[in-house]
């Protein structure tokens, strides 16, 4: 039951300093619409470094951005 109880206690205040916290504010950016978007470097789900430059003349890119998905957050 103590435990239990420790448990709980640890999951409260872990979730009241997260509230706490507010929501974050988005980057600052100079890009616009149509500008084209700035070079980097990712690791697709094969554990390969992809950059988005290699597919520039090649292929059609959407960059798609979901905020917190598959982050358990």
């Amino acid at each position: 039951m103590k435990k239990a109880f420790l448990l709980l206690l640890l999951v409260l205040l872990t979730a009241a300093g997260v509230f706490a916290q507010g929501t974050p504010q988005a980057p600052q950016t100079k890009l616009k619409v149509g500008d084209t978007a700035p070079d980097f470097t990712l690791t697709d789900t094969a554990g390969n470094k992809v950059k988005l430059s290699d597919f520039r003349g090649k292929k059609s890119v959407v960059l798609a951005f979901y905020v917190l998905a598959f982050t358990g957050g």
